[in-house]
């Protein structure tokens, strides 16, 4: 979301940033220039409950109507909702100091929560990005849709999806893409040597991973780089004991970039899956920033991912099939492969992802609610 705060920024909107639940330190450098417009206040805590009491008594009526909706879900769900409104009741009292016009959540799930009853409350309008796994989560999702000024999905699969949940006749999301920044050049090209590969994925089993690990073991002169970190960390050192894979934990995301657009990777390699749990791809941002460096990616054609992976534009291959990744790895040890993708998948994000066209849509957006 970086690249897209900062190119509202630069379109002369003042931007505002609440997280949910802000906790650990700032990990991405480029985060800083954002952290004195930050307002990083605990879920709960005295602050949160003063204010909570202070705004309660001023809309009584309104308040516990709201409390009401969202509860109104499975139980699950229903707790964390429960357990974000007091920070909704903060949020009101927030948005009317500040003067805000407009408050936009990512993610359909509490974190619109929050934003739906803070803004409801302080009587703005307020929208959604969804992603992909909170559209599956289904939290409150047809009431968030009747409240949202508009809701927005970041791919077509994505739109439909939430459209079938949604379930309200002639309504329908609005597809705006998250975008990257586009670099003036692109990475250099090697045309000789060990073909070095990125990973930078969190570390989950939508991910796929060991799949990737699996294509490694039959291939000669590959060297594969994994960066992020997640709960099955310990699993997949064991899996790629022996093979050659380095492990380099969270890395910073200006430091993701400057490797890529130095020439660090020759390529970038994604081998996500559909899970049995029904998890499966956006539109990954690791894929869309390394085709805007010009780092050619190979991927599988899970979730939303050939929406952006299209001809030419990278290679794909099944989920699941080790070895027709493996196949296609062997494939990019061709410079003049590796340029072509390169080329393609810079057109390609240069068409439908570039942040300051993506940006300027959105503030579209926003004005005219």
């Amino acid at each position: 979301m970086l690249p897209e705060i900062a190119a509202l920024e630069r379109l002369g909107h003042e931007v505002w940033v609440v997280p949910m639940y802000p906790r650990g330190e700032v990990l991405h450098e480029d985060a800083e220039p954002h952290l004195a417009r930050t307002l990083s206040e605990p879920l709960l805590s005295a602050e949160i409950a003063g204010e909570a009491a202070r705004e309660l008594p001023a809309a009584p009526r309104r308040a516990l109507w709201l409390l009401a909706r969202t509860a109104a879900a499975r139980p699950r769900i229903a707790v964390k909702n429960v357990a974000v409104y007091p920070k909704g009741l903060w949020l009101a009292r927030r948005i009317r100091e500040l003067g805000a016009e407009h408050v936009h959540a990512h993610w359909a799930s509490v974190s619109a929560t929050l934003a739906l009853t803070g803004a409801e409350l302080a009587g703005v309008p307020w929208s959604f990005t969804a992603h992909r796994w909170d559209i599956r989560e289904g939290n409150l999702l047809r009431a968030k849709a009747r409240s949202a000024c508009f809701v927005r999905t970041i791919s077509d699969s994505g739109a439909s999806e939430l459209r079938e949940r949604v379930g309200l006749e002639g309504w329908s999301p609005t597809v705006i893409r998250m975008g990257v920044d586009l670099p003036a050049s692109t990475a250099p090209m090697r045309t000789d040597g060990p073909l070095r590969l990125l990973t930078a994925a969190n570390l989950l089993p939508v991910k796929g991973h060991r799949y990737l690990f699996e294509a490694l073991a039959g291939l000669e002169g590959v060297a594969l780089d994994v960066a992020g970190e997640g709960p099955l960390r310990a699993e997949l050192e064991d899996r790629a004991r022996g093979l050659p894979v380095t492990f380099l934990g969270a890395i910073s995301h200006s430091g993701l970039l400057e490797g890529l657009r130095g020439g660090r990777w020759d390529a970038v390699a994604l081998a996500s899956v559909p899970t049995e749990e029904g998890d499966q791809e956006g539109v990954p941002v690791s894929l869309i920033e390394s085709m805007a460096a010009g780092v050619p990616v190979v991927t599988t054609a899970s979730g939303a991912i050939p929406e952006l992976v299209t001809d030419g534009a990278g290679l794909l291959v099944p989920p699941h099939d080790p070895p027709a990744l493996a196949a296609a790895l062997q494939r990019l040890r061709d410079p003049a492969l590796r340029s072509e993708l390169a080329d393609g998948g810079r057109a390609r994000v240069e068409a439908e992802f570039d942040v300051e066209r993506i940006a300027a849509e959105l503030a579209a957006r926003f004005a005219a609610c």
